[in-house]
This record gives C-alpha cells, structure tokens and sequence, in this order.
C-alpha cells in the first residue's frame, strides 16, 4: 500500500481481531507543528484501512478534531488499543496536540471520544514537549510526557462510553504488556462485560424498553444472588432473561452470548 499524502509510515496498529490496521504518519518527525488550521486533514494523520480478502482496503484518515496552535509540535504518534469489547477504539500521542481516544469501529467515519491536552510548553515559542506515547494497561492510560513528566489517566463515562465499558475494559488485563506486540485480548465472563454488551445493545436502539429493563433488573438480581446460598438461582435468572432477547440483531445476540457464558462460568464455580 502506498499513500501520496503520507510523509513517513511510523507504526501499525491492527484492531483486536484483525480485519483493520491503522498507519501513523509522523510527518515532520515530531518537532514541528503540523496540526495548525492551515495544515491538509490527511497529513500528519492516521490512515485507516480494512483488510478485505487479505487486501488492504483504505477507509479514511483521522486526525486530532481541534486545530493546534504554532507553537505547539503536533502530530500522530504512540497508541495502542482501549479494549472496549465490541468496539474499535485506540489512544494515542499526539505530543503537543495531547491524548486522543478515538472510536473506529466505523473505519470509515472515526470519532474522536475522549482528550487531555494540557496546551502549549511556551506561548511564544515552539519547544519540544508534549505526549510521545499514550498507552493503555489494566485500566487506565499512562502518558509519556517529553517537557512536562508522566501521567497516569482514568477514563471517564461521556455519552461516547458508558460506565459499564470502561469497568469491562478493565477485566482484560496482562500481567506484563509490551503494545508493539499488540497480543489479542480477551475478556472473561463477568457481570461488567454483560453490563458493557447491554450499554452498546441500548446504544443501537433495537431492544424494546420492557425487555431493556428486564435485562437490567435481571442481571442486578442475578449479580446479588451470587454472594450467597442462591448460585443457581443466579444462573436461572442470567438464562432466564437471555431467552427474552432477538438473537437475529447482532448487539443483542452478541448480549445474550455474554449472558450465557456468564451462566457458564457460573456453574463451574458452584
């Protein structure tokens, strides 16, 4: 693959199951200013791809929403994935321009969902400074700042990402990560990865509100039934309510799978 609007291929990053890849340009190598108004979207950006029949597929580029000032070096760099189950979001440096955390489950329309940006090092000069990397472990972010030290960040809950995504987010977890070894992720059955399959089913629009709020109520009772003698009832109640759900819309097929293998594990603890 070759793109003329590209000034330097820096990194890679593939989604979790590998039917996309992100290239970073890191045009101007990282010291100079290059998300001002006046500098092209596609240049200095991300280039997002699908892998169609082992074919790269160019979707489109994504770059920081907000114009960054001249004294600001600025430009795509370090990321890794945010792992959301059942979406495609990635952090990522942008050195002066900060943190980024965009959704590209849509690879054709990627959006910005979260952001720190801490401004300028110099409000009259450009200075080398700003977030070299921005990676996610066990969850929370931790960024490389070159000027200014080492953050350590906890997302938060917006209309772009629901509590529930974030706490399952945080259940998959590595006990050493390297990111540019980029190893798939998995999550274990859990009551936040059900809550997190409910919150994007919601999202969709496709479930009915009595059966939304069956599934909440549910799910509650089932979560309060396992600190005590009634194991089994919780179980019953997680299968119980996954039967109330149509399996032929995908986010609640997907929910009422994460039900189930919840009542699995559930079981084997019993």
């Amino acid at each position: 693959m070759t793109d003329p609007n590209f000034a330097y291929w820096h990194s890679a990053t593939f989604n979790n199951d590998g039917t996309k890849v992100i290239f970073t340009d890191e045009w101007g190598g990282g010291s100079g200013a290059r998300c001002r108004v006046t500098d092209e979207p596609s240049w200095g950006a991300d280039a997002i791809f699908d892998i169609v029949d082992g074919k790269l597929k160019f979707r489109s580029y994504y770059k920081l929403p907000v114009p960054q000032t001249n004294q600001e070096n600025c430009v795509a760099h370090n990321g890794s994935l945010v792992p959301v189950p059942g979406r495609d979001i990635m952090v990522q440096a942008w050195y002066q321009g900060g943190v980024s955390v965009f959704d590209f489950t849509d690879s054709a329309n990627p959006q910005e969902i979260a952001y720190f940006d801490r401004g300028p090092v110099s409000d009259s000069s450009l200075l080398l400074g700003g977030f070299w990397s921005a990676y996610y472990y066990n969850g929370h972010v931790y960024g490389s700042e070159i000027a200014r030290g080492f953050d350590a960040f906890t997302l938060t809950p917006s209309e772009h990402l629901d509590q529930a995504e974030i706490d399952a987010a945080a259940t998959a977890t590595f006990d050493r990560f390297n990111t540019q070894q980029q190893p798939r992720v998995t999550w274990p059955a859990s009551f936040p990865l059900v809550r997190a399959y409910y919150a994007q089913a919601l999202r969709t629009g496709t479930l009915k509100k009595a059966t939304a709020d069956n599934v909440r109520k549910f799910v509650d009772r089932a979560e309060r039934f396992t600190d005590g003698p009634q194991k089994n009832a919780a179980v019953a109640q997680l299968r119980a309510v996954s039967h109330q759900l149509d399996t032929s819309v995908g986010a609640q097929a997907t929910l009422a799978k994460a039900l189930n293998d919840l009542a699995d594990a559930l079981s084997l603890k019993a």
